[in-house]
């Protein structure tokens, strides 16, 4: 397995063996279980894995548990099953909440040292005291207590003799500082909420910025690796390690956080999503969460793949989504058998063709990869053509059917429009053509040329199937287009396109996963979710083509 570690963080990690500083390397992968993971956090992963890969490091995965409120354990199930996926394991399987009972300890070391204190102003009380990134905060009128009280006031906490948000333990470094983060931040929080891990045992937790060091201290974490927007955090992590008096001294190191075009980054946002309707789901194939990307029909091959090509910069950009799409394609070509479906059902009788009888015709499994073989496909008198593969007054240099012209069917005959049916309404509904038994696929025939080739599928045997064909969820803003109210101002109403057809019977015992390429639609998944054994469902996983290059 390739890893991605061609960066700057394997420079870093590379100094610090040979200087001495390390002798070996600890990485973790640190999610907060309150929703799905997302391609962002794939990159994450194969990074903090790979690096760690690299120097015969290892890896911990650990749930950031500190909020009952947004955390459940149907998420830490589906992060670990996200990560496996990712074509990873960890070393070592932890939780936050393994450590509450440490944390308190440091809060209480903490206090006794005369950097914290426990505060009674409000949320909003505080974040007016905070001040601006231009204007120093003031000091809150609690910030003077006597280490006494505050111990008397934390424990009393503890015991749940407050109501949520009627006091915080705020740490005591400097209201004057430049930096935010720096200025009393609010290091344990009441929340009278049972949680996942612990249960009712506490109605204090600590908050993530000062639970996040002491969990890296306390695994001997040697390189702590976050997205850039933890930047201004680190001044924070670096008081925290060394003021709780950590054995370990881990660093924080950031790089630039993945953004997608068409795309929503924030779990915040994909919840929303979620929560008001807009998709059926956290694995909905148009997400692009790890179960939906896994859901249309990426394989985690390409996603690796996909973040060894962008790498690992000090600074956040914007990559086309297409890229990730030109490595899909790349992976399945030579692993997706090919295969004709029918999206857009048009009936075809071919009327000089024996009626009742059946002939079964040899094509390539993957013409790209010979060793997968052949299959055998059934033709008949009738078969279903596209739509789109048929027009009665085509413009020039229409190369498809139409009346009176002749084209080649896939792996089959030539065949020649000869009839248009239509019903009532004047809707083509049917053709009568005639095929040609000299110009059969492989016997060599030069008789004549056609300039087209269309796909079918034979009409007695074709299976029936629905097909999934997806468009951005998103969609990015217009050069000079104002600022919307809501991202979901931007939501795509067309985003998802929904087809009944047909695809070749030997696709009956398709299951769900299994990835195909169809004949000039793309490549497609079976839907995992809504497949059943007399319900054939397939996702557009990406088109043939793109205009996106390397």
């Amino acid at each position: 397995m390739e890893n991605n570690s061609s960066n700057f963080i394997k420079n870093i990690i590379k100094d610090d063996l040979e200087s001495g500083k390390h002798d070996h390397v600890i990485t973790r992968f640190p999610p907060e279980p309150n929703g799905y993971l997302h391609i962002g956090h794939a990159k994450s992963i194969i990074l903090n894995f790979g690096v760690a890969d690299d120097f015969n490091g290892k890896t911990n995965l650990r749930f950031d548990d500190t909020n009952p409120l947004k955390e459940d354990i149907e998420f830490v199930n589906s992060i670990k099953e996200d990560v496996k996926w990712l074509g990873y394991d960890w070393d070592n399987l932890f939780f936050a909440s393994d450590y509450f009972d440490e944390m308190f300890k440091r809060a209480v070391l903490l206090i006794n040292k005369g950097l914290a204190y426990v505060d009674d102003l409000n949320a909003d009380q505080i974040r007016e005291y905070r001040g601006t990134l231009t204007e120093p905060g003031k000091d809150s009128p609690y910030r003077n207590r006597t280490v006494e009280e505050n111990l008397e006031l934390f424990e009393k906490m503890r015991s749940g003799e407050f109501e949520n948000g009627a006091k915080v333990l705020r740490a005591k470094i400097d209201m004057g500082s430049p930096n935010i983060n720096l200025r009393d931040p609010v290091i344990y929080r009441i929340s009278h909420t049972e949680h996942h891990n612990t249960g009712n045992k506490w109605c204090i937790y600590p908050m993530y910025a000062f639970a996040h060091p002491i969990e890296d201290a306390i695994e001997g974490v040697t390189h702590s690796i976050c997205t850039l927007e933890f930047e201004d955090q680190r001044p924070l992590y670096d008081w925290i390690v060394e003021n709780c008096e950590m054995e370990s001294k881990p660093k924080q190191y950031e790089f630039g956080r993945l953004n997608l075009t068409n795309t929503v980054m924030s779990k915040r946002k994909l919840k929303q999503l979620v929560d008001e309707g807009f998709v059926d789901g956290w694995d909905d194939p148009r997400m692009p969460t790890v179960s939906g990307l896994r859901r249309r029909g990426y394989t985690p091959e390409a996603i690796r793949a996909f973040c060894q090509e962008i790498g690992v910069a000090k600074t956040s950009g914007i990559v086309d989504s297409q890229m990730l799409d030109h490595f899909v394609r790349e992976d399945l070509k030579l692993k997706a058998p090919r295969t004709m479906a029918i999206l857009n059902p048009l009936k075809v009788v071919i009327t000089n063709y024996p009626e009742g009888e059946i002939e079964w015709l040899d094509a390539e499994v993957n013409p790209e990869v010979p060793e997968m073989g052949t299959r055998q496909i059934p033709f008949s008198r009738e078969i279903y053509i596209e739509q789109d593969d048929f027009m009665e007054n085509p413009p020039k240099k229409y190369f498809r059917l139409f009346p009176g012209n002749e084209v080649r069917l896939k792996h089959a005959y030539f065949i020649k429009c000869e009839e248009v049916i239509k019903d009532e309404a004047g809707n083509v509904i049917e053709l009568r053509c005639t095929y040609d038994i000299e110009t059969k696929s492989g016997s060599g025939f030069t008789g004549r040329k056609v300039k087209g080739t269309l796909h079918w599928v034979e009409a007695s045997q074709a299976v029936s199937a629905e097909f999934r064909n997806f468009q951005p969820l998103i969609l990015d803003k217009e050069n000079g287009e104002e600022e919307e109210k809501s991202f979901l101002d931007r939501v795509n109403p067309d985003s998802i396109e929904i087809l009944q057809g047909f695809v070749e019977p030997n696709m009956k015992d398709a299951k769900p996963q299994d990835k195909f390429q169809f004949f000039r639609h793309g490549y497609y998944n079976v839907d995992s979710k809504l497949t059943a054994a007399d319900h054939l469902v397939f996702n557009q996983i990406v088109g043939l083509k793109s205009s996106f290059k390397l």
